[in-house]
């Protein structure tokens, strides 16, 4: 349901206020106190002092950004390379970055960007106009062997489609006009071009690196995954340089020449801790200065021991994916069964930190696009049965796919949310059978462009402001994901991606919300609140409901 301007704004005071109560509380408890940082904080005239660890849930699978989604794989490359806006943290709209100035031509269909002058790359080499358009070039000519069949890689699900498939692309090329002026051209409208921009993916990357580097070679490996060796070594304009990735350390190093603000620290480093007891306790004997994952659980141990908590607004989406392309679940009566059988009240009670709002559509409220007229699953056990007889379901087993040993920002505890969701899908008649992957083994990968799977847990984090930063990656395109394939519902988010702020644009997204909630390829369970810890050496932390959070901009006491 769509909430009316004056609801929203409540509920933001609201949120506030709490955010406010909760630090005051925090700052007034007791306990014992955690180890103080051995590493002195304190700016000198030579630039930046601190060290600074921060511990993640998750390894990066890469460090491409152009090739994953992943969130700890884009926590490090914000770091290390900028593209040519950012958003504002206040308003969450498209401000200078790399560019620090832009236009457009009447027709919406070219942008030009004029470049910040005497930016240089971490390898020394300067930024021009012909740099960004061999980033550009890079992202539109993918070779069909790194795609992996994943609609959701990030230039197609903003563009439309590659250069194997120009005529179904908004973009069409990017042109340097002298050493600072890039000129990009599209195909059609694209009023959220700026927005998109802002996304990690469209990070900008040293051409020197890329070529050196053999970016669009996966020929090495981590973690038993195919890497290229930019995928281990990114090379941007970034606050900070990449010094070593090695173990469950990602290391990095305020870059001296960087045209920017460095901040105060000098040497930061990302450590993988999965186990969220173990992140608990580093924070509180001070082995880490700060840790994402808070699970519902964590709160209260963190107050005790005096740590921070700061929160992010709900801009994450979790769901239940179903594959229309296994067996039983091409039939749409058993696809509803399963969304009649959910009771989400007891999910998000129980497994989501306070906050948390039920879903029934794909795209965030705050965006002010959601349909009053979606397909309502409320728990109906008798109506979810009904369905199942209907359907002759005679009790095949659906291989049910869940992470485990991780904390993601769409949910916490997955691991608990699997063994209510069985709970919940075993009472009205189906066969359940767990196939717990271990995220560190390539759990995304299995779900997104794998095949096999029947049911499986799932989330996105929106990269940018905008109904496109949701329902493009998961359904402007077939995935295997789903195997959900429904041109209709494709050409309308197509065409409402180039359409205008205002109530075309609006109605466009509320009635591909419709169609989507009528054909049930996955069943959205929450738009989750997600929270990191900090210790008290942390003054501000520059959080961001889409996790653009940059280190340089952390202040430390």
């Amino acid at each position: 349901m769509t909430r009316p301007p004056g609801r929203r704004r409540a509920r933001a005071r609201l949120a506030a206020t709490s955010a406010a109560v909760v630090a005051l509380l925090l700052s007034g408890c007791t306990g014992g106190q955690p180890a103080p940082s051995p590493t002195s904080a304190t700016p000198t005239a030579d630039g930046p002092t601190a060290s600074f660890v921060f511990a993640t849930p998750a390894a990066p699978p890469s460090l491409d950004p152009a090739l994953t989604r992943d969130v700890e794989a884009t926590r490090v490359t914000r770091q290390v390379m900028e593209g040519l806006v950012t958003t504002d943290p206040n308003t969450g709209e498209p401000k200078p970055l790399l560019a620090q100035s832009w236009s457009t031509s009447p027709d919406g269909r070219t942008w030009t960007f004029t470049l910040r002058p005497k930016v240089l790359f971490q390898d020394g080499t300067p930024l021009t106009a012909a740099a960004v358009c061999t980033n550009f070039h890079r992202w539109y000519t993918m070779p069909v062997s790194l795609r992996s069949d994943r609609a959701t890689l990030t230039f197609k699900s903003v563009f439309g489609a590659f250069s194997d498939q120009a005529d179904l692309s908004t973009y069409r090329d990017c042109r340097a006009q002298g050493p600072t002026t890039v000129v990009l051209s599209l195909n059609d409208r694209f009023p959220t071009l700026l927005k998109a921009l802002t996304s990690p993916a469209f990070g900008i990357a040293s051409p020197a690196s890329l070529t050196s580097m053999k970016a669009n070679e996966l020929t090495e490996r981590r973690d038993g995954r195919p890497v290229s060796a930019f995928g281990q070594h990114p090379v941007g304009t970034g606050p900070f340089r990449l010094v070593s990735w090695k173990g469950r350390d990602v290391v990095l190093a305020s870059f001296e020449q960087y045209w920017g603000d460095r901040g105060q620290i000098r040497s930061l480093t990302f450590r993988t801790m999965r186990d969220p007891l173990q992140r608990l306790d580093a924070l509180s004997t001070g082995t880490i200065d700060g840790f994402d994952g808070v699970t519902r659980d964590a709160f209260a141990p963190l107050a005790q021991t005096g740590q921070q908590i700061v929160q992010r607004d709900p801009y994450s989406m979790a769901y239940l994916g179903i594959n229309q392309e296994f067996g039983v679940l091409s039939d749409l009566r058993v696809r509803q069964a399963i969304a009649y059988a959910i009771d989400k009240q007891t999910l998000v009670r129980n497994y989501f930190i306070d906050g948390t709002d039920i879903a029934d559509q794909f795209v965030p409220p705050r965006l002010a696009v959601s349909s009053d007229d979606v397909q309502q699953y409320n728990t109906d056990i008798t109506k979810a049965k009904q369905l199942l007889a209907a359907a002759k379901y005679r009790g095949q087993a659906i291989p049910f796919y869940y992470p485990r040993d991780v904390t993601l920002p769409w949910m916490a505890s997955p691991e608990k949310v699997y063994a209510e969701l069985a709970r919940q899908l075993t009472v009205v008649g189906l066969n359940i059978k767990p196939v717990p992957v271990a995220w560190s083994d390539g759990y995304a990968d299995d779900v997104v462009a794998g095949a096999g799977h029947g049911l499986h847990l799932m989330g996105i984090t929106g990269t940018y402001r905008d109904p496109d930063s949701f329902v493009g990656p998961l359904f402007g395109a077939t995935t295997p994901e789903f195997g959900y394939r429904n041109a209709q519902v494709v050409t309308k988010i197509a065409r409402a991606r180039t359409l205008p702020d205002g109530a075309d644009r609006t109605a466009a997204y509320r009635s591909i919300a419709d169609q989507v909630s009528g054909d049930v390829p996955a069943v959205p369970l929450g738009f989750p609140v997600s929270a990191l810890a900090l210790s008290p050496r942390v003054a501000s932390y520059p959080v961001s409901s889409t996790l653009n959070e940059v280190f340089n901009a952390v202040r430390l006491n």
